[in-house]
């Protein structure tokens, strides 16, 4: 498993934990829309787009990544940009 991916997994068994809480890790293909977050989440009426890096490569959001985060907060949503599960279990115990 690649590192981002073993964050991704961390993250997953996080949400599962969490009551109320609909997740999905949207299909990537030539069909899909290029840039969005890893993981959808709506948790107590929230939108919540989650663009999971590997450990320590926050700064390799693409600019398509970078767009869909504006268009995301523009529309009232929650953008997290994460390498690690601590600021995911943060933010949802708040």
């Amino acid at each position: 498993m690649t590192p981002e991916g073993k964050v991704k997994a961390k993250i997953a068994k996080f949400l599962k934990s969490i009551p109320n809480c609909y997740n999905f890790t949207p299909v990537g293909s030539m069909y899909g829309r290029a840039g969005v977050p890893d993981i959808i989440v709506c948790h107590e009426g929230r939108f919540v787009g989650i663009e999971v890096k590997a450990p320590g490569k926050l700064s390799g959001q693409t600019a398509l990544q970078k767009y869909a985060q504006m268009q995301i907060e523009q529309a009232g949503g929650v953008y997290l940009l994460v390498d690690d599960v601590l600021p995911i279990t943060i933010f949802f115990s708040q």
